[in-house]
């Protein structure tokens, strides 16, 4: 089976990648899913998507039937009115309705799926004689999936483009990672080195405004593109911080072109920065770690990894991370509907045993905790900070018929010893940061902790 699982960048998520699973499957689910693969973030074929199924279609009947009873019309008179809306409307409901029949981590009961598609077109078109069908629908669309969580998403072709421009790590805006709160956008991190970081953007804050205009139930998609604009233009944020009364931050947009990867020695110890885990992150992890140890040699005692406000990104690279620092053992599974896939390390860490400090806050998302949970789970690694973020959910890309797509919760993630992500992973030494404090306690605290273990292991004394 190929897939498309997202591990992170929470707007996403992040966010794309194929993998090939058991072949076991039925030789027509086999077949649907490879196509799904093959479409997702080409060019777009439209010939490939499996077409939908009886149930799907019938579900399809019930939406166009509580339309034209919602513009109290009939069916038949709508239908010769807005005919070419009405079809493809439909098609796309069925479309999105049979992946999510398919694919959705759990089983889904079929009529709180058309209530929640159809409160949502009466959230939203509240006087619908003057929306066309399509706008219905897609409003319908978009109310399905959200009853189902906050990560699946209707992304049609100017919203995939952008989640496409994320995964590779390069794109234009402000560079903050954000997810759906209850009312409002809130920031799960701000990317390292971008204008959401220097502004002092900070995970947790809520944006309620951008140019004036109110986040409030705005879609997460929607509210991403809102913040996105030209390189060089100005967006003004109204920010809810905390208990704090709303301020305003003024943010230059710019080309966000992520450093994924930095390091440097800090005395005897690494230190390797890793800051999402976009495409590019296995091949400069991998590059970094070669340089730590051309350059430090024999005095190599130690390493950090810090992954705070790390948001995630691609399942493949936090596997990839994750087999450089273990010898053997599961990494990570997924559990999906009816079954479990597993991922194992290969032989060879790239560390040779080296001791390992993985730094983690409140802002370390998804493919970050898939890292941190695989060292800590096999005592490769102390974790020092605060708790996880706990996003503990795959996401899918699985493209449409017309060259768009849905974002679908296809899996949950499950550390080596079975936990599941959701809810965070803890630190072994929790620890926060003073604001009022020059310094990083935290990375003071790891640089401590490897200088006493690789102490204590060649037989000198240490004081704590």
């Amino acid at each position: 089976m190929a897939r498309n699982p997202v591990a992170g960048m929470t707007t996403s998520p992040h966010i794309v990648v194929m993998r090939i699973t058991r072949l076991r499957f039925d030789l027509k689910r086999a077949r649907d899913l490879f196509f799904a693969a093959a479409l997702a973030f080409g060019a777009g074929c439209t010939a490939l998507t499996p077409e939908p199924g009886p149930e799907a279609q019938e579900a399809a009947k019930r939406l166009s039937s509580d339309i034209a009873k919602y513009r109290e019309v009939d069916a038949r008179k709508q239908m010769a009115r807005d005919a070419d809306d009405i079809v493809l409307g439909a098609n796309l409901f069925a479309e999105v309705y049979e992946q999510v029949q398919r694919h959705y981590v759990r089983e889904v009961n079929e009529d709180r799926l058309i209530a929640a598609a159809t409160n949502e077109i009466r959230k939203r078109h509240p006087k619908p004689s003057g929306a066309p069908d399509a706008k219905l629908v897609e409003a319908a669309i978009h109310g399905m999936l959200g009853s189902l969580d906050n990560y699946s998403v209707y992304l049609d072709t100017a919203h995939l483009k952008a989640l496409r421009e994320e995964t590779r790590g390069r794109f234009g805006g402000l560079g903050v990672e954000v997810k759906k709160g209850d009312k409002y956008i809130h920031v799960v991190s701000p990317i390292d080195g971008t204008p959401a970081a220097k502004a002092g953007l900070k995970p947790g804050d809520r944006i309620i405004r951008a140019d004036g205009k109110s986040l409030e139930g705005l879609l997460l998609r929607d509210a991403v593109l809102l913040l996105r604009g030209a390189p060089g233009s100005k967006v003004v944020l109204a920010i809810k911080r905390g208990k704090r009364e709303p301020f305003d931050v003024t943010i230059e947009r710019a080309v966000i072109d992520i450093a994924v990867v930095r390091w440097r020695a800090e005395g005897d110890i690494g230190y390797l920065r890793v800051a999402s885990f976009s495409e590019r992150a296995g091949p400069e992890v991998a590059s970094a770690l070669h340089g730590i140890k051309r350059e430090m040699g024999r005095r190599l005692r130690g390493v950090v990894v810090d992954l705070r406000s790390n948001p995630g990104g691609l399942l493949d690279q936090s596997i990839r991370v994750s087999d450089m620092f273990l010898d053997s053992g599961r990494i990570v599974s997924t559990r999906e509907r009816s079954f479990e896939h597993h991922y194992n390390a290969t032989a060879g860490d790239l560390l040779d045993g080296l001791p390992i400090v993985v730094l983690i806050n409140n802002g370390s998302a998804s493919a970050a905790e898939i890292v941190a949970g695989a060292l800590k789970d096999h005592r490769r690694a102390a974790l020092v900070g605060k708790k996880t973020f706990g996003k503990g959910t795959v996401q899918t890309i699985i493209p449409l018929s017309r060259r768009d797509a849905v974002k679908l919760t296809t899996a949950v993630y499950l550390t080596p010893s079975g936990h599941s992500v959701d809810g965070g992973i803890e630190p072994d030494f929790d620890v926060g940061l003073d604001e009022k404090r020059e310094g990083d306690e935290q990375l003071e605290l790891a640089l401590k902790i490897l200088n006493a273990r690789t102490a204590a292991a060649s037989g000198q004394a240490v004081s704590r």
